[in-house]
């Protein structure tokens, strides 16, 4: 039993991070019951899980939420639940019905998650959008990518992810703890230009202290060291080294042949593209497993780059159990660890609607109250 056991969350179906917060939810034990559109519900969708990991560990039961009777549905869910949590744009919540005025009227104790990439509030508030163009505003692509070139996104990790369905489970949790003491519940309202904006003070602490600079791949941990980047192996492959201080730095040296050199200092930034140059040439010299045997578990600060596919058969992430397989699909398992109440993947992902007579019953519907609202057409 994870560390959230007994916690009810209702989901209203998503994309992207409010998905991935219910995801981080569930891995930790909370009871989540993803709200699918009814018109999205298969009569026959097979017998094999859906692709979507990100929706695994979690049930589903189909609402009309245009139907007036599936409003009353959810809102009968509603007062039963710990949490709520959604990733439309403002505005759309309220005019089904749901906004959190109406939710925590029906439920003070609720947690109402609201999940977007500009916020609830601001100029941009509406306007459509994506990762990419969160991070962007927020000032962090800006500083990710090589010097002279465009800035490079990193996939949606930090607008989407890191930034968004990350924060928003943090912020349910947190809002939960406190509810402990008041017995109130709350809005919380993640946006993921916030979140982005958030991931980047140690660089705004630089800046501040003169350490930063808006030019792009000329600082320490933006690709400008040479002591803290990738480089290309004789097979084609990459490795990452990361040997900020001065005794990793040493290592670095002593492991590639150059500590006998008359070598400018590490932080002397002048010296750091022909330094480059040098650890470019030298590690080319080698395949990425020779240099894993030269620098695997030393304190180089070293790692292989390696594939998806590669870093389920690592031997580190092996032990540690770092990917499991469920319903024959490897994947990332539930993180962090907890000594007493484990966290685990409860259910691979599910239909839409696999579950809705099964968890109206257990949400207080009768076999009369189900066969009603199917017969409206507010389930499916």
């Amino acid at each position: 039993m994870g560390p959230l056991a007994g916690v009810r969350i209702l989901e209203i179906a998503g994309i992207g991070p409010g998905p991935f917060a219910a995801m981080v939810l569930a891995d930790m034990g909370a009871d989540v019951l993803r709200v699918d559109r009814a018109e999205r519900v298969d009569p026959n969708p097979g017998e094999l899980p859906p692709g979507d990991l990100l929706n695994r560990g979690r049930r589903s039961v189909g609402l009309d939420l245009k139907n007036p009777d599936g409003i009353a549905t959810l809102l009968t869910l509603v007062e039963q639940a710990d949490a709520l949590l959604e990733g439309f744009r403002p505005g759309v919540m309220e005019r089904l019905g749901l906004g959190p005025d109406v939710c925590l009227e029906r439920n003070p104790g609720l947690v109402y998650g609201r999940m977007t990439g500009w916020g609830q509030t601001g100029p941009l508030a509406h306007a459509a959008g994506h990762d990419i163009n969160y991070i962007a505003l927020a000032g962090t692509l800006h500083g990710i990518g090589r010097s002279g070139e465009k800035p490079l996104p990193p996939l949606n990790l930090v607008g989407d992810f890191g930034g968004g369905g990350m924060l928003l489970a943090f912020g349910i949790v947190a809002a939960l703890f406190e509810r402990s003491r008041s017995g109130r519940g709350q809005v919380v309202d993640a946006a993921m230009v916030d979140g982005a904006a958030l991931l980047m003070t140690m660089m705004h602490g630089f800046r501040h202290a003169g350490f930063w600079s808006d030019e792009r791949g000329t600082t320490l941990l933006d690709t400008g060291s040479h002591f803290y980047d990738t480089y290309e192996t004789a097979d084609g492959k990459y490795v990452s080294i990361g040997s900020i201080e001065p005794q990793f730095y040493q290592e670095l040296l002593r492991l590639t042949g150059l500590e006998d050199e008359e070598l400018p200092r590490q932080m002397e930034r002048s010296a750091w593209g022909p330094l480059a140059g040098r650890l470019t040439e030298i590690f080319k010299s080698k395949t990425r497993d020779e240099w894993c045997e030269i620098m695997e578990g030393t304190d180089v600060c070293f790692a292989p780059v390696l594939s998806m596919g590669e870093a389920y058969e690592h031997p580190h992430n092996l032990a540690r159990g770092t990917f499991v397989e469920v319903a024959g699909r490897l994947q990332p398992g539930p993180a962090p660890r907890f000594s007493r109440t484990p966290a685990e993947i409860s259910r691979p992902p599910c239909h839409a609607g696999q579950h809705t007579d099964e968890t109206l019953a257990e949400w207080g519907f009768s076999a009369e109250d189900i066969a009603r609202l199917r017969e409206k057409k507010a389930i499916a």
